[in-house]
């Protein structure tokens, strides 16, 4: 089998990067190739290159293990890169809630739509896409496999102002099974499913059991009539209203209606609770770099970052995320189904616009990430996708420009926007207080 050289572009965060290490060791396909950590974080990227280390001496997986804070120096000779990148990100994520709450904009989470989301969006698309470039000039022939949020509008900007091949991915919908699973008690690792639509707002075309080939769905009406009502609230509204289960949450699918805080409140995300996770994780990071704390033997199955490294002892465990798949049958020369992957449209789902990017299965192998058509959506769900999809579109664009106006019109065209002179004074604010990382917008 051929080797290989795979980037990690942001390798230093607490969950992205060992979540990807893990995968990499675990990835026998990946034996004698290259695995480079890049961060700006130079203190806490040599901890995590030691922890690569450790976890593939461990595991005898037989990479090579490399690591540097200088991007241009690690892309020479990738065949596939991997990003997850944010500026500050819960830092300035609390104003992307909070501003626009203070002007009387309910949107309940504030991280991919509403204010909240273009506000990040205006922030990640001109750093992803200047890492774009490097790619295109140093490794033009690599994938660049996306994790940085907001997904959708940065596939977008790639696709639209790259060469670049690229897919975005997300684990939504392994959270769409855990949800599934606890309404009908079938265990999450037994469920299958076709879901398509955007980014953090999916639907499933069809659920079963891997086990059996069961349809899920008759079960899940019946379990969702009589299971706490208080569990997922508007998720199972819109699956009651549409016929479809959407997914990943409440609180992100809430971030494209407007109705949302009806049902998950208005309390955003849990900064407190995010960082105490962050500051034991890196604590379990850091021990098993320095060769203090055992790791366990390899374990099956998703689990959640608190899950995967919170234990006493450190145990290995494949992620659930989708881009060592993606990656492990292009070197086997196979070809693999993939649960959800971002990508342009192009007819896979026809009742949604061509250039927009869909989150749809896709087969990988040697020739790439091909998505598999689906068929046009019902018709309530397709009006729902496609008012975002027109948002997404003018947010990219007053990113990639610098247009106070298209971010004035991507607000008012967001249905979770009641009131212009709101919108106004959101966006002012927002531009003002992150005007140092957006220097588009200096001119």
């Amino acid at each position: 089998m051929r080797t290989t050289k795979v980037v990690l572009i942001g390798a230093a965060s607490a969950s992205f990067g060992p979540a990807m290490i893990a995968d990499a060791v675990l990835t026998p396909e990946l034996s004698g190739s290259t695995l480079c950590l890049v961060d700006i974080d130079r203190e806490r990227l040599e901890v995590m290159a030691a922890f690569a280390r450790r976890l593939n001496e461990v595991t005898a997986a037989g990479l090579r293990i490399e690591h540097t804070p200088e991007r241009k120096e690690a892309l020479p000779g990738a065949e596939f890169v991997i990003t997850s990148i944010a500026i500050k990100r819960d830092e300035l994520w609390k104003l992307d809630f909070q501003i626009p709450l203070k002007h009387g904009i309910k949107q309940v989470l504030g991280e991919n739509g509403g204010p909240g989301g273009l506000s990040h969006a205006l922030r990640n698309i001109p750093v992803i896409l200047d890492i774009a470039k490097d790619v295109e000039r140093l490794a033009p022939n690599a994938l660049l496999l996306n994790f940085t949020n907001p997904e959708s509008r940065i596939c977008l900007a790639l696709s639209r102002y790259t060469s670049l091949r690229f897919v975005g991915l997300c684990h939504g919908i392994g959270m769409g099974y855990d949800s599934i699973g606890t309404i009908t008690a079938i265990p999450p690792e037994d469920l299958v499913g076709i879901a398509a639509g955007l980014n953090h707002f999916s639907w499933f075309l069809s659920i079963r059991r891997r086990s059996t080939g069961e349809d899920v769905y008759p079960l899940l009406r019946a379990a969702d009539a009589t299971y706490d009502r208080s569990y997922y609230p508007l998720t199972r509204k819109l699956f009651r209203l549409h016929g479809l289960y959407p997914h990943p949450s409440d609180d992100h699918i809430g971030e494209y209606l407007p109705y949302a805080w009806e049902f998950c409140g208005l309390e955003g995300y849990d900064f407190e609770r995010a960082d105490r996770w962050r500051a034991r994780a890196w604590e379990h990071i850091s021990s098993v770099a320095r060769g203090e704390m055992p790791v366990a033997a390899p374990q099956e199955g998703w689990a959640s970052g608190e899950e995967r490294l919170l234990q006493e002892r450190w145990q290995l465990r494949r992620s659930g995320e989708f881009a060592f798949p993606i990656i492990a049958a292009a070197l086997a020369n196979r070809r693999d189904f993939i649960e959800a992957v971002n990508i342009p449209n192009n007819g896979l789902i026809p009742n949604l616009p061509s250039w927009a990017v869909v989150e749809v299965p896709a087969v990988a192998g040697p020739d790439g990430v091909q998505g598999v058509q689906v068929g046009a959506l019902p018709a309530g769900v397709a009006a729902l996708l496609n008012t975002q999809a027109h948002v997404q579109d003018l947010v990219v664009e007053a990113a990639v420009h610098g247009s106070r106006q298209l971010a004035l019109q991507a607000l008012l065209a967001d249905p979770v926007v009641h009131s212009a002179e709101a919108a106004e004074r959101t966006l002012d604010e927002l531009l003002s207080v992150h005007r140092p990382y957006l220097p588009q917008f200096s001119s």
